[in-house]
Protein backbone atom coordinates (compact mmCIF):
# COMPACT_ATOMS: atom_id res chain seq x y z
CA UNK A 1 0.00 0.00 0.00
CA UNK A 2 1.43 3.46 -0.62
CA UNK A 3 2.40 5.57 2.39
CA UNK A 4 1.96 8.91 3.60
CA UNK A 5 1.68 9.52 7.42
CA UNK A 6 2.89 10.48 10.80
CA UNK A 7 6.19 10.09 12.99
CA UNK A 8 7.45 6.39 14.74
CA UNK A 9 7.77 6.05 18.37
CA UNK A 10 10.39 8.26 19.81
CA UNK A 11 13.10 6.08 22.36
CA UNK A 12 12.48 7.77 25.24
CA UNK A 13 8.99 7.84 25.90
CA UNK A 14 6.90 4.72 23.81
CA UNK A 15 5.12 8.02 22.34
CA UNK A 16 3.87 8.03 19.08
CA UNK A 17 5.09 11.48 18.02
CA UNK A 18 8.66 12.39 18.01
CA UNK A 19 9.69 15.64 19.62
CA UNK A 20 12.60 18.23 19.25
CA UNK A 21 14.11 20.10 22.64
CA UNK A 22 15.43 23.59 21.89
CA UNK A 23 17.38 24.20 24.54
CA UNK A 24 18.18 28.34 24.11
CA UNK A 25 16.80 31.19 26.36
CA UNK A 26 13.71 30.21 25.70
CA UNK A 27 12.79 25.65 26.05
CA UNK A 28 10.04 24.58 24.02
CA UNK A 29 9.07 21.60 22.42
CA UNK A 30 9.10 22.07 18.20
CA UNK A 31 8.19 19.89 15.84
CA UNK A 32 10.58 18.56 13.41
CA UNK A 33 7.87 18.40 10.61
CA UNK A 34 7.77 22.17 11.01
CA UNK A 35 11.42 22.60 10.38
CA UNK A 36 11.89 24.65 7.11
CA UNK A 37 13.93 23.60 4.77
CA UNK A 38 15.05 25.66 1.29
CA UNK A 39 16.83 24.44 -2.26
CA UNK A 40 20.35 26.01 -1.19
CA UNK A 41 21.86 28.57 -3.78
CA UNK A 42 25.31 28.82 -4.11
CA UNK A 43 27.21 31.68 -1.97
CA UNK A 44 28.17 34.75 -3.07
CA UNK A 45 31.07 35.50 -1.05
CA UNK A 46 34.05 36.20 -3.04
CA UNK A 47 36.61 35.26 0.10
CA UNK A 48 34.76 31.89 0.29
CA UNK A 49 37.76 29.77 0.05
CA UNK A 50 40.03 32.03 3.13
CA UNK A 51 37.37 30.87 5.47
CA UNK A 52 39.54 28.02 6.88
CA UNK A 53 43.35 28.08 7.13
CA UNK A 54 45.24 25.82 9.62
CA UNK A 55 44.65 27.49 12.69
CA UNK A 56 40.54 27.53 12.71
CA UNK A 57 37.58 28.99 10.97
CA UNK A 58 36.74 32.30 10.31
CA UNK A 59 33.36 32.99 12.36
CA UNK A 60 31.27 34.00 9.09
CA UNK A 61 31.71 29.92 8.27
CA UNK A 62 29.09 29.59 11.55
CA UNK A 63 26.57 32.58 10.51
CA UNK A 64 26.59 33.53 6.82
CA UNK A 65 23.26 32.26 5.33
CA UNK A 66 25.33 32.15 1.76
CA UNK A 67 27.85 29.73 3.58
CA UNK A 68 25.83 27.47 4.57
CA UNK A 69 24.59 27.31 1.17
CA UNK A 70 27.38 26.35 -0.30
CA UNK A 71 28.23 24.04 2.31
CA UNK A 72 24.80 22.21 1.44
CA UNK A 73 26.11 22.15 -2.47
CA UNK A 74 29.84 21.57 -2.29
CA UNK A 75 29.92 18.92 0.89
CA UNK A 76 26.33 17.56 1.81
CA UNK A 77 25.44 17.07 -1.98
CA UNK A 78 29.12 15.37 -2.73
CA UNK A 79 30.95 13.59 0.26
CA UNK A 80 29.52 10.15 1.87
CA UNK A 81 26.51 11.38 3.98
CA UNK A 82 25.28 8.66 6.29
CA UNK A 83 21.47 7.39 5.65
CA UNK A 84 21.05 4.59 7.78
CA UNK A 85 21.83 1.31 9.00
CA UNK A 86 20.60 -1.58 6.62
CA UNK A 87 18.51 -3.07 9.85
CA UNK A 88 16.14 -0.27 9.51
CA UNK A 89 14.87 -1.41 5.81
CA UNK A 90 15.89 -5.28 5.79
CA UNK A 91 12.85 -5.97 2.94
CA UNK A 92 11.69 -5.32 0.01
CA UNK A 93 9.82 -2.53 0.14
CA UNK A 94 11.04 -1.04 3.46
CA UNK A 95 11.71 2.86 3.88
CA UNK A 96 13.69 4.91 5.96
CA UNK A 97 13.20 8.52 6.24
CA UNK A 98 16.14 10.79 6.46
CA UNK A 99 18.04 13.68 5.76
CA UNK A 100 21.59 15.11 3.11
CA UNK A 101 21.98 18.14 4.70
CA UNK A 102 18.44 20.18 4.37
CA UNK A 103 17.61 17.64 1.12
CA UNK A 104 14.94 15.04 2.76
CA UNK A 105 15.73 11.48 1.05
CA UNK A 106 13.99 8.07 1.64
CA UNK A 107 16.31 5.47 1.69
CA UNK A 108 14.76 2.62 -0.04
CA UNK A 109 15.14 -1.34 -0.13
CA UNK A 110 14.36 -2.10 -4.07
CA UNK A 111 12.36 -5.47 -4.64
CA UNK A 112 15.80 -6.17 -6.61
CA UNK A 113 17.21 -6.61 -2.59
CA UNK A 114 19.18 -3.39 -3.59
CA UNK A 115 19.43 0.19 -1.97
CA UNK A 116 18.12 3.78 -3.27
CA UNK A 117 17.98 6.95 -2.12
CA UNK A 118 15.45 8.76 -3.85
CA UNK A 119 14.13 12.68 -3.18
CA UNK A 120 11.22 13.03 -1.09
CA UNK A 121 9.66 15.32 -3.23
CA UNK A 122 6.83 14.95 -5.83
CA UNK A 123 8.14 16.39 -9.38
CA UNK A 124 4.81 17.55 -10.17
CA UNK A 125 4.68 20.77 -7.75
CA UNK A 126 7.19 19.59 -5.07
CA UNK A 127 5.46 18.18 -2.59
CA UNK A 128 6.59 15.85 -0.32
CA UNK A 129 5.85 12.72 -0.62
CA UNK A 130 6.24 10.54 2.37
CA UNK A 131 5.61 11.76 5.55
CA UNK A 132 6.04 8.62 7.54
CA UNK A 133 9.51 8.01 9.24
CA UNK A 134 9.62 4.57 8.50
CA UNK A 135 7.84 1.68 7.34
CA UNK A 136 6.69 -0.55 3.93
CA UNK A 137 5.26 0.08 1.12
CA UNK A 138 5.15 -1.04 -2.58
CA UNK A 139 4.92 2.69 -3.94
CA UNK A 140 4.77 5.88 -2.85
CA UNK A 141 1.63 8.16 -3.72
CA UNK A 142 1.59 11.83 -3.50
CA UNK A 143 -0.89 13.24 -1.21
CA UNK A 144 -1.66 16.74 -3.21
CA UNK A 145 -2.29 15.01 -7.08
CA UNK A 146 -1.80 11.46 -6.66
CA UNK A 147 1.33 10.81 -8.97
CA UNK A 148 2.57 7.27 -7.93
CA UNK A 149 5.98 6.50 -7.52
CA UNK A 150 7.79 3.35 -8.03
CA UNK A 151 10.28 1.92 -5.34
CA UNK A 152 13.23 3.16 -7.99
CA UNK A 153 11.04 6.24 -8.05
CA UNK A 154 9.98 5.93 -11.98
CA UNK A 155 6.76 7.86 -12.29
CA UNK A 156 4.08 5.07 -13.20
CA UNK A 157 0.58 6.71 -12.87
CA UNK A 158 -0.78 10.59 -12.49
CA UNK A 159 -4.79 10.71 -12.96
CA UNK A 160 -6.66 12.39 -15.68
CA UNK A 161 -3.76 12.02 -17.96
CA UNK A 162 -5.86 13.47 -20.63
CA UNK A 163 -6.04 16.45 -19.35
CA UNK A 164 -1.96 17.24 -19.94
CA UNK A 165 -0.45 18.31 -23.49
CA UNK A 166 0.01 15.71 -25.56
CA UNK A 167 3.50 14.96 -25.65
CA UNK A 168 3.60 14.10 -21.95
CA UNK A 169 5.32 11.14 -21.03
CA UNK A 170 5.56 9.17 -18.09
CA UNK A 171 8.56 7.93 -18.69
CA UNK A 172 10.52 11.07 -19.03
CA UNK A 173 13.02 10.61 -16.78
CA UNK A 174 12.74 14.50 -16.03
CA UNK A 175 9.51 13.15 -14.06
CA UNK A 176 11.00 10.56 -12.09
CA UNK A 177 12.40 11.13 -8.37
CA UNK A 178 16.09 12.32 -8.17
CA UNK A 179 17.92 9.56 -6.42
CA UNK A 180 21.54 9.56 -5.32
CA UNK A 181 24.05 8.14 -8.01
CA UNK A 182 26.04 6.74 -5.38
CA UNK A 183 24.92 4.35 -2.34
CA UNK A 184 26.84 2.28 -0.79
CA UNK A 185 27.38 0.56 2.72
CA UNK A 186 30.07 -0.90 4.75
CA UNK A 187 28.80 -3.51 6.69
CA UNK A 188 25.48 -2.40 7.23
CA UNK A 189 26.24 1.37 7.13
CA UNK A 190 24.92 2.91 4.51
CA UNK A 191 26.44 6.07 2.85
CA UNK A 192 25.36 7.97 -0.48
CA UNK A 193 26.79 10.71 -2.65
CA UNK A 194 24.35 12.96 -4.68
CA UNK A 195 27.92 13.21 -6.79
CA UNK A 196 28.46 10.68 -9.90
CA UNK A 197 31.69 10.91 -9.37
CA UNK A 198 34.44 11.45 -6.14
CA UNK A 199 36.42 9.80 -4.02
CA UNK A 200 35.00 5.74 -3.28
CA UNK A 201 33.57 5.37 0.22
CA UNK A 202 36.25 3.03 0.95
CA UNK A 203 38.59 6.14 0.42
CA UNK A 204 36.26 8.47 2.38
CA UNK A 205 35.95 6.83 5.29
CA UNK A 206 39.69 5.66 5.15
CA UNK A 207 40.68 4.23 8.79
CA UNK A 208 37.20 4.45 10.42
CA UNK A 209 36.63 1.34 8.91
CA UNK A 210 37.88 -0.02 12.20
CA UNK A 211 35.23 1.90 14.44
CA UNK A 212 32.67 0.38 11.85
CA UNK A 213 34.47 -2.86 12.28
CA UNK A 214 34.46 -2.85 15.90
CA UNK A 215 30.76 -2.17 16.53
CA UNK A 216 30.09 -4.81 14.38
CA UNK A 217 32.40 -7.34 15.72
CA UNK A 218 31.13 -6.56 18.92
CA UNK A 219 27.92 -8.51 18.05
CA UNK A 220 28.65 -12.69 19.15
CA UNK A 221 27.11 -13.62 16.00
CA UNK A 222 28.05 -10.58 13.59
CA UNK A 223 24.41 -8.73 13.53
CA UNK A 224 24.05 -5.50 14.80
CA UNK A 225 20.47 -3.53 14.21
CA UNK A 226 19.66 -0.01 15.36
CA UNK A 227 16.50 -1.04 17.60
CA UNK A 228 14.18 0.93 20.10
CA UNK A 229 13.93 3.90 18.01
CA UNK A 230 16.16 7.49 18.79
CA UNK A 231 16.65 10.38 20.54
CA UNK A 232 16.50 13.83 18.95
CA UNK A 233 17.62 16.93 20.09
CA UNK A 234 17.83 20.48 18.57
CA UNK A 235 20.15 23.29 19.23
CA UNK A 236 20.24 26.79 18.12
CA UNK A 237 24.00 26.96 16.76
CA UNK A 238 25.81 25.80 13.45
CA UNK A 239 26.60 22.06 12.47
CA UNK A 240 30.22 22.42 12.75
CA UNK A 241 29.81 23.48 16.51
CA UNK A 242 29.12 19.63 17.51
CA UNK A 243 31.65 18.23 15.62
CA UNK A 244 34.40 20.39 17.04
CA UNK A 245 33.32 19.87 20.36
CA UNK A 246 33.24 16.24 19.90
CA UNK A 247 36.98 15.75 20.23
CA UNK A 248 37.76 18.76 22.47
CA UNK A 249 39.37 17.51 25.44
CA UNK A 250 39.68 20.17 27.34
CA UNK A 251 36.14 21.62 27.65
CA UNK A 252 34.61 18.46 29.70
CA UNK A 253 36.19 19.58 33.32
CA UNK A 254 34.59 23.11 32.89
CA UNK A 255 31.74 22.87 31.11
CA UNK A 256 30.25 19.44 33.10
CA UNK A 257 31.66 20.92 36.19
CA UNK A 258 28.20 20.59 37.59
CA UNK A 259 27.62 16.61 36.29
CA UNK A 260 31.22 15.57 37.69
CA UNK A 261 30.40 17.26 40.82
CA UNK A 262 27.23 15.24 41.41
CA UNK A 263 28.73 12.18 40.56
CA UNK A 264 31.40 12.72 43.41
CA UNK A 265 28.84 13.63 45.88
CA UNK A 266 26.94 10.26 45.50
CA UNK A 267 26.54 8.63 48.42
CA UNK A 268 27.37 4.83 46.18
CA UNK A 269 24.84 2.79 47.41
CA UNK A 270 24.03 -0.50 45.77
CA UNK A 271 20.45 -1.00 45.05
CA UNK A 272 19.17 -4.36 44.53
CA UNK A 273 19.69 -5.89 40.90
CA UNK A 274 21.50 -2.55 39.98
CA UNK A 275 23.69 -3.24 36.96
CA UNK A 276 27.35 -1.77 36.67
CA UNK A 277 26.76 0.22 34.05
CA UNK A 278 23.96 2.44 36.32
CA UNK A 279 26.02 2.41 39.07
CA UNK A 280 29.60 2.40 37.96
CA UNK A 281 29.53 3.36 34.14
CA UNK A 282 26.91 6.05 34.70
CA UNK A 283 28.80 7.71 37.71
CA UNK A 284 32.38 7.19 35.96
CA UNK A 285 31.23 8.23 32.89
CA UNK A 286 29.79 11.90 34.78
CA UNK A 287 33.45 11.75 37.07
CA UNK A 288 35.64 11.57 34.10
CA UNK A 289 34.86 14.84 32.40
CA UNK A 290 36.50 16.17 35.27
CA UNK A 291 39.77 15.77 34.15
CA UNK A 292 42.90 17.33 35.01
CA UNK A 293 45.25 19.12 32.93
CA UNK A 294 47.61 16.18 33.51
CA UNK A 295 44.78 13.57 32.10
CA UNK A 296 44.14 15.90 29.22
CA UNK A 297 48.09 15.55 27.97
CA UNK A 298 47.64 11.90 27.71
CA UNK A 299 44.46 11.23 26.05
CA UNK A 300 45.63 10.13 22.32
CA UNK A 301 44.14 12.03 19.62
CA UNK A 302 43.51 11.30 16.03
CA UNK A 303 42.65 13.44 12.70
CA UNK A 304 42.25 12.23 9.42
CA UNK A 305 42.88 14.11 6.21
CA UNK A 306 39.07 13.57 5.04
CA UNK A 307 38.41 15.58 8.49
CA UNK A 308 37.65 12.31 10.70
CA UNK A 309 39.17 11.90 14.39
CA UNK A 310 38.70 10.00 17.21
CA UNK A 311 39.96 9.93 21.24
CA UNK A 312 42.04 7.32 22.00
CA UNK A 313 43.00 6.08 25.66
CA UNK A 314 40.26 7.63 27.24
CA UNK A 315 39.16 4.61 29.07
CA UNK A 316 42.76 3.63 30.42
CA UNK A 317 41.38 3.26 34.07
CA UNK A 318 39.09 0.53 33.09
CA UNK A 319 36.10 1.71 34.91
CA UNK A 320 34.16 2.34 32.08
CA UNK A 321 35.19 -0.50 29.91
CA UNK A 322 32.42 -3.37 28.95
CA UNK A 323 34.37 -5.58 30.48
CA UNK A 324 33.42 -5.17 34.08
CA UNK A 325 32.41 -8.65 36.48
CA UNK A 326 28.80 -8.84 36.64
CA UNK A 327 26.62 -11.84 35.72
CA UNK A 328 25.30 -10.08 32.58
CA UNK A 329 29.23 -9.27 31.32
CA UNK A 330 30.35 -12.90 32.00
CA UNK A 331 27.62 -14.16 30.07
CA UNK A 332 28.16 -11.57 27.11
CA UNK A 333 31.89 -12.33 26.85
CA UNK A 334 31.52 -15.86 27.27
CA UNK A 335 29.25 -15.80 23.79
CA UNK A 336 31.87 -13.31 22.64
CA UNK A 337 34.73 -15.44 22.88
CA UNK A 338 32.65 -18.47 21.79
CA UNK A 339 32.52 -16.93 18.04
CA UNK A 340 35.64 -15.22 17.47
CA UNK A 341 38.17 -17.13 20.13
CA UNK A 342 39.50 -15.55 23.47
CA UNK A 343 42.05 -13.66 21.77
CA UNK A 344 39.84 -11.51 19.09
CA UNK A 345 36.92 -11.34 22.08
CA UNK A 346 39.50 -9.83 23.93
CA UNK A 347 40.76 -7.13 21.21
CA UNK A 348 37.19 -6.24 20.49
CA UNK A 349 36.09 -5.38 24.11
CA UNK A 350 39.43 -4.04 23.96
CA UNK A 351 39.29 -0.95 21.42
CA UNK A 352 39.72 1.92 23.66
CA UNK A 353 38.37 5.31 21.44
CA UNK A 354 35.32 7.53 22.30
CA UNK A 355 33.41 9.45 19.55
CA UNK A 356 34.63 8.11 16.27
CA UNK A 357 33.83 10.88 14.51
CA UNK A 358 33.01 10.37 10.67
CA UNK A 359 33.17 13.92 9.04
CA UNK A 360 30.40 15.72 8.48
CA UNK A 361 27.51 13.27 9.60
CA UNK A 362 28.28 10.41 11.87
CA UNK A 363 29.40 10.01 15.69
CA UNK A 364 29.95 6.11 16.49
CA UNK A 365 30.83 5.27 19.75
CA UNK A 366 31.60 1.32 19.41
CA UNK A 367 31.95 0.69 23.19
CA UNK A 368 28.28 1.40 23.72
CA UNK A 369 26.88 0.35 21.09
CA UNK A 370 25.14 3.92 19.86
CA UNK A 371 25.41 6.49 17.25
CA UNK A 372 24.98 9.91 16.86
CA UNK A 373 23.60 11.96 13.66
CA UNK A 374 24.05 15.58 12.36
CA UNK A 375 21.36 17.30 10.61
CA UNK A 376 21.93 21.01 9.62
CA UNK A 377 18.67 22.72 9.27
CA UNK A 378 19.48 26.48 8.63
CA UNK A 379 23.16 28.11 9.38
CA UNK A 380 22.10 28.52 13.24
CA UNK A 381 19.83 25.39 13.82
CA UNK A 382 21.04 21.41 14.09
CA UNK A 383 19.42 18.64 15.17
CA UNK A 384 21.69 15.60 16.54
CA UNK A 385 20.11 12.07 16.54
CA UNK A 386 21.02 9.24 18.83
CA UNK A 387 20.37 5.69 17.96
CA UNK A 388 21.13 2.70 19.75
CA UNK A 389 22.19 -1.10 18.28
CA UNK A 390 21.32 -4.25 19.41
CA UNK A 391 23.67 -7.06 19.08
CA UNK A 392 22.83 -10.15 17.62
CA UNK A 393 23.81 -13.18 19.91
CA UNK A 394 23.96 -11.02 23.04
CA UNK A 395 21.92 -10.85 26.62
CA UNK A 396 19.55 -8.43 26.32
CA UNK A 397 20.33 -6.73 29.43
CA UNK A 398 22.99 -5.38 26.94
CA UNK A 399 20.68 -3.55 24.86
CA UNK A 400 19.19 -2.23 27.82
CA UNK A 401 22.50 -0.96 29.32
CA UNK A 402 23.14 1.18 25.66
CA UNK A 403 19.81 2.81 25.86
CA UNK A 404 20.27 3.74 29.63
CA UNK A 405 23.80 5.27 28.35
CA UNK A 406 22.69 6.69 25.62
CA UNK A 407 19.78 8.82 28.29
CA UNK A 408 23.00 9.73 29.90
CA UNK A 409 24.86 10.97 27.56
CA UNK A 410 22.37 12.41 24.54
CA UNK A 411 18.86 12.71 25.94
CA UNK A 412 17.39 16.46 26.63
CA UNK A 413 17.36 15.83 30.34
CA UNK A 414 20.89 14.06 29.92
CA UNK A 415 23.70 15.31 33.08
CA UNK A 416 26.18 16.27 29.61
CA UNK A 417 25.14 16.92 26.56
CA UNK A 418 22.42 19.52 27.86
CA UNK A 419 25.70 21.34 28.85
CA UNK A 420 27.20 20.99 25.86
CA UNK A 421 24.01 22.55 23.98
CA UNK A 422 23.93 25.16 26.04
CA UNK A 423 27.61 26.13 25.28
CA UNK A 424 27.00 25.93 21.17
CA UNK A 425 24.08 28.75 21.97
CA UNK A 426 26.19 30.36 23.89
CA UNK A 427 28.77 30.59 21.03
CA UNK A 428 26.33 30.99 18.13
CA UNK A 429 25.17 34.24 19.47
CA UNK A 430 28.65 35.11 20.07
CA UNK A 431 29.85 34.77 16.82
CA UNK A 432 26.67 36.49 15.44
CA UNK A 433 27.22 39.62 17.67
CA UNK A 434 30.60 39.83 15.92
CA UNK A 435 32.69 38.91 18.92
CA UNK A 436 35.57 37.73 16.85
CA UNK A 437 36.71 37.44 13.92
CA UNK A 438 38.32 34.33 13.17
CA UNK A 439 38.13 30.86 15.99
CA UNK A 440 41.27 30.09 17.39
CA UNK A 441 42.35 26.38 17.12
CA UNK A 442 45.80 26.48 17.41
CA UNK A 443 46.16 24.52 20.99
CA UNK A 444 48.70 21.87 20.33
CA UNK A 445 49.50 22.42 17.02
CA UNK A 446 53.43 22.57 17.44
CA UNK A 447 53.14 18.87 18.50
CA UNK A 448 51.16 17.43 16.25
CA UNK A 449 52.88 13.95 14.66
CA UNK A 450 52.44 13.01 11.23
CA UNK A 451 52.06 9.13 10.88
CA UNK A 452 50.44 6.02 9.17
CA UNK A 453 48.42 8.94 6.94
CA UNK A 454 46.76 10.39 10.21
CA UNK A 455 47.99 13.51 12.58
CA UNK A 456 48.12 12.36 15.95
CA UNK A 457 48.98 14.37 19.56
CA UNK A 458 49.02 13.19 22.87
CA UNK A 459 48.51 16.56 24.04
CA UNK A 460 45.58 18.52 24.88
CA UNK A 461 45.29 19.98 21.52
CA UNK A 462 42.83 21.31 19.22
CA UNK A 463 43.83 18.85 16.06
CA UNK A 464 40.22 17.49 15.41
CA UNK A 465 39.13 21.24 15.17
CA UNK A 466 42.38 21.66 12.25
CA UNK A 467 41.76 18.34 10.42
CA UNK A 468 38.03 19.36 9.97
CA UNK A 469 38.78 22.90 9.13
CA UNK A 470 40.88 21.30 6.16
CA UNK A 471 38.62 19.15 5.07
CA UNK A 472 36.09 21.75 4.98
CA UNK A 473 38.45 23.89 2.73
CA UNK A 474 39.17 20.63 0.43
CA UNK A 475 35.42 20.53 -0.46
CA UNK A 476 34.49 23.76 -0.49
CA UNK A 477 37.44 24.75 -2.67
CA UNK A 478 36.34 22.62 -6.02
CA UNK A 479 33.58 24.03 -7.96
CA UNK A 480 30.54 21.67 -8.41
Amino acid sequence: MPVHGSFGKGLATGGTRATWWYLGDTPSVIDRDACEFHTPKMATSNNILAIADPDGMASKAYTDPTIFEAEMERIFRRAWIFVGHESQVPNPGNFWRTWMGVDEVLLVRQKCGDLKVLRNACTHRGTRLCAEKSGSTNSFVCPYHSWGFDLDGALKAVPDMNGYPSDFDITDRKLHLSSAPRVESYRGFVFASRAETGPSLAAFLGQMTDAIDNLVDRAPDGEIKIDGGSLRVRYPGNWKLHHENANDIVHPGFVHDSSVTSAKSADGGVVPNDSLIDRGQTKGMMISNGLTPKDWNAIELTGTPEGHSFMGGFYKSGLLSPQQEDAVTRTYRKSLEAAHGKEKAATVLGMDRFNNLIWPTLNINAQFHQIRVVHPISVSETVIEGYCFRLGGAPDEIFHRAVRFLGTLVSPASMIFSDDLEIFGRVQRGLKNGSIERLNGQRGASTDMQGMGARHSTTSSELPLRVQAAAWHNWMSVEP
